[in-house]
């Protein structure tokens, strides 16, 4: 059970870093730069965290920049900060991996895409999604999103998201169009789903498709369509909204190859 031991001054040189715990964003310069001035200005006023594994025997968990930090004045200054305020936590090393990623994720500057490996981490380390939206303190509902299209989500569209192109909702819609894609056409109700993403323009005209065009796209045409039932519900989505949703777009490019080009 993961657990805060207590609270200590250790040598800062105990301190070390385990091959399965790291920071999981590369280490901002210019952020070290900042926290050595301010930690050389008026001390380390909050404690790094580390997992006492064994007694005397620590691995960082959390605070790898204000480790760093420390680090580079003890360079410049010799003599400075021999000893280092740190929260001591003990805990399995599948407890100790969730709270190093969960620490990662809870920055001011967090963005979605941090929980997903952490969510993943901890579903594939056996913790239900009860167990993980109580240690991460959200809502399970948001837990089970993530588990469903975090795993298969195309590298663009996850892109898209870290950069804060798109909300989680579209990429959901985008996730949620491939999933929903006839066997064989996932890539193509991918690509359809980016290009209405990426063509506000083409997403945001008067009206995708009209009754008028779609009749007469159709009516010199011979060969079958496969479709389901929510393929046809996203064809009248389409045909009924000035706006449809990317996910309906793109699941009638994939049914109805066709029917939306010019």
């Amino acid at each position: 059970m993961l657990t805060t031991k207590r609270f200590d001054y250790v040598p800062f040189e105990k301190v070390h870093l385990h091959p399965s715990v790291a920071n999981h964003r590369p280490l901002n310069e210019a952020k070290v730069a900042h926290f050595a001035e301010d930690i050389l200005r008026n001390g380390l006023l909050e404690p790094v965290v580390v997992w006492e594994r064994n007694p005397g025997e620590y691995y960082l968990v959390g605070g790898f920049h204000r480790h760093n930090a420390v680090r580079r004045i003890r360079a410049e200054h010799p003599g400075y900060f021999d000893r280092i305020d740190v929260r001591v936590v003990h805990g399995d090393l599948d407890e100790i991996q969730a709270l190093n990623l969960k620490l990662n994720a809870d920055r001011l500057d967090a963005r979605i895409t941090d929980y997903f490996d952490a969510i993943i981490f901890m579903a594939n380390a056996n913790w239900d999604k009860n167990r993980i939206a109580r240690f991460l303190d959200k809502n399970a509902g948001w837990i089970e999103d993530i588990l469903r299209y975090a795993p298969g989500m195309d590298a663009r569209v996850r892109r898209l998201l870290e950069n804060g192109q798109i909300s989680w909702s579209k990429a959901k819609a985008v996730c949620k169009a491939v999933l929903a894609a006839p066997p064989g056409q996932e890539r193509a109700a991918l690509e359809a789903a980016l290009a209405a993403l990426q063509s506000p323009a083409a997403t945001s005209a008067p009206r995708t498709l009209t009754y008028r065009t779609a009749a007469r796209r159709l009516k010199g045409r011979t060969e079958p369509f496969q479709v389901s039932g929510e393929d046809v519900l996203a064809l009248l989505q389409v045909l009924r909204e000035k706006t449809a949703s990317a996910e309906s777009v793109a699941r009638v490019r994939a049914a109805f190859p066709g029917l939306l080009e010019p």
